[in-house]
């Protein structure tokens, strides 16, 4: 296969995995060992094994981070930080994205960025949403889950100290009520009180935090 051909059949897509080559009649070592040369040409990038996208200047999309988050752990969607900076919920700009995944926990760093997976347990696999990312869709945590999900996994997340480094803004965006609904699947009591001290603060976006 050509490259030409290849960007033909790829076209708008912004990632692709090495099994949409292998259809028909085709030899796998071939196809390997073409990937292996556009990879060292910088013609295309390698992601992880059998997961690839087009490089600059051949791509016709710059791929999403989300995008690419979900194509490298199928059982995942983008949360906790990641998913609070884009709803605006925190003001830092993440420049790792953060998925959960019910898979192995782990960190990839790619020529697209890098990205950190947090193993939860299957019954926790809820609270996501796909969203639109201009022509991109992702999979991505609903702000009520993102932050849930966030103070389950991190150490200490209920405490104080925390929840002030957080800098949680702009809480009107979450819905009381799926919040307190969310962290009852959890069924962790310290989920459920942080969860209702957050719903308290909404109104005023008070600056003071109390005990939990």
């Amino acid at each position: 296969m050509e490259f030409d051909e290849l960007l033909k059949l790829i076209g708008a897509d912004p990632v692709f995995e090495s099994s949409l080559l292998l259809a028909g009649n085709i030899n796998p070592k071939i196809v390997r060992l073409q990937l292996t040369r556009w990879v060292n040409s910088r013609r295309i990038y390698q992601l992880r094994r059998g997961l690839y996208s087009i490089a600059p200047p051949y791509q016709k999309i710059q791929p999403h981070p989300f995008l690419v988050a979900n194509h490298l752990q199928r059982s995942s969607y983008v949360s906790l930080q990641s998913a609070l900076a884009f709803y605006g919920l925190i003001p830092e700009n993440v420049n790792i994205t953060v998925s959960v995944t019910t898979g192995r926990p782990e960190r990839l760093e790619t020529p697209l960025g890098i990205f950190e997976f947090r193993h939860i347990k299957s019954n926790l696999l809820f609270g996501y949403q796909m969203i639109d990312l201009g022509g991109q869709n992702a999979l991505v945590a609903t702000p009520e889950k993102a932050l849930l999900d966030l103070l389950y996994l991190q150490p200490g997340g209920e405490s104080p100290k925390y929840l002030q480094e957080l800098r949680l803004q702009n809480l009107e965006r979450l819905n009381p009520g799926l919040l307190m609904k969310h962290s009852k699947v959890f069924d962790s009591p310290k989920m459920s009180k942080v969860a209702k001290a957050i719903s308290q603060w909404m109104p005023g976006e008070t600056s003071e935090y109390e005990e939990l």
